[in-house]
């Protein structure tokens, strides 16, 4: 019963009275202020985890898909978000036109890329 007490203590702080007559010291000293402190530090932990967790690693990633669509040229062997492998033929502002085998090419939004390949790695597979 007691931890219970001091749960509901912890949770829901206590109301008193207005009264006109001074409560004393000692009952001064035992009733609970609010401190806001140690909220204020956990928002700040939170919203740090956010960014360090969540955020940064989702910018970064954008940052380099940004870069890799935006280095694309005619040759590279590139995977799709399909898993279509295939080597660039033409490339404009929006859509890549790829080489799956001789004859055989297909027209694909760039932003449909996820890889770019090393040079050679169609022939070996």
């Amino acid at each position: 019963m007691e931890f219970v007490n001091t749960l509901v203590n912890f949770f829901i702080q206590s109301a008193y009275a207005d009264s006109s007559v001074a409560p004393s010291a000692a009952t001064t000293a035992q009733q609970p202020g609010f401190n806001g402190f140690p909220l204020i530090v956990m928002v700040g932990i939170f919203i740090l985890y956010m960014y360090f967790i969540v955020l940064r690693p989702q910018n970064k990633r954008a940052k380099e898909q940004r870069a890799l669509l935006g280095n694309l040229t005619k040759g590279d062997e590139v995977v799709t978000a399909g898993g279509i492998l295939g080597k660039i033929v033409k490339v404009n502002d929006n859509y890549a036109v790829i080489a799956l085998a001789d004859n055989v090419e297909i027209t694909i939004q760039k932003s449909s890329i996820v890889n770019a390949l090393p040079k050679g790695t169609l022939k070996s597979i």
